[in-house]
């Protein structure tokens, strides 16, 4: 399986073609919950942490892009996210860092036999200062509806997002409305297939401006170890832009319940 992956991935670099420009991170899931940017309603129970390392490699247009996420359960329901993404080697050799983005997000409706999981999202973006990739702070919410179906498990989000100015260098910002299916299905006890549909209302654009499919694996190397590594390609212009995205998550185990033995009396 892992074989033929591999020869997908090298498909689409080999057809990708140069196409639009550049979009901005906001708040990211951890693993392992969701698929790559397709949020989960899951949660780390409470006082449990998680801390990704990220990088994405973009084609059309060329840029590295490097992540730093972390998760902290607040209580069984409530997690408090952070996402910092850093850009290197942008047009004219522009590095920096992009806004940092804030959230927390509260499942507020637990999963039945034939009901979804449903969670909200609140969240913020700190400016980074950068023209190149910043939006000079932004707000937002979401919503998250997850639904388990044997071994496959569903997501989808909905955000919407508002920049804190309505001009940035004397450009235009719109809202943003970002839209995510996506699903996550457990191929073997260490191992999931990843992924998801993103399609975005960029804050530079009236229309759906960008519709991207992500498809990869995630596998847990330890108890408290999940590798990602995924691909991206456009499809909406048809001569796709590819993103090649690989992260390391460490999530303190959630612990094991002691088992009670009871010892009757002869």
């Amino acid at each position: 399986m892992r074989k033929c992956f591999l020869l997908l991935v090298l498909l689409f670099l080999s057809i990708s073609e140069d196409v639009h420009g550049f979009d901005i991170t906001g708040l990211q899931p951890g693993s392992p919950y969701g698929a790559f940017s397709a949020f989960s309603a899951e949660s780390l129970p409470k006082g449990k942490v998680s801390f990704t390392a990220g990088a994405e490699i973009s084609k059309s247009p060329d840029f590295y892009r490097f992540l730093f996420k972390s998760a902290y359960g607040i209580t069984d329901t409530l997690e408090l996210h952070m996402t910092i993404p850093y850009i290197s080697q942008w047009a004219n050799s522009v590095d920096g860092f992009e806004d940092i983005a804030f959230g927390i997000k509260h499942r507020f409706f637990d999963e039945g036999k034939y009901k979804p999981s449903l969670a909200y999202i609140l969240n913020g973006s700190l400016s980074s200062g950068r023209k190149e990739f910043s939006t000079d702070g932004r707000y937002g919410a979401g919503i998250v509806i997850s639904k388990r179906i044997g071994p496959f498990n569903g997501h989808a989000n909905l955000f919407y997002e508002k920049p804190v100015k309505s001009k940035f260098e004397g450009e235009n910002i719109h809202d943003e409305i970002i839209l995510i299916p996506g699903f996550d299905f457990a191929a073997a006890h260490n191992f999931k297939i990843l992924a998801e549909l993103f399609m975005r209302k960029s804050h530079y654009s009236d229309k759906f401006d960008s519709i991207e499919g992500r498809v990869g694996y995630r596998i847990q190397t330890t108890d408290v170890i999940y590798t990602n590594f995924g691909i991206g390609f456009d499809l909406k212009n048809r001569k796709p832009e590819y993103r090649i995205l690989f992260s390391v998550t460490y999530a303190s185990p959630s612990g094991k319940k002691a088992i009670k033995k009871i010892y009757e009396e002869e």
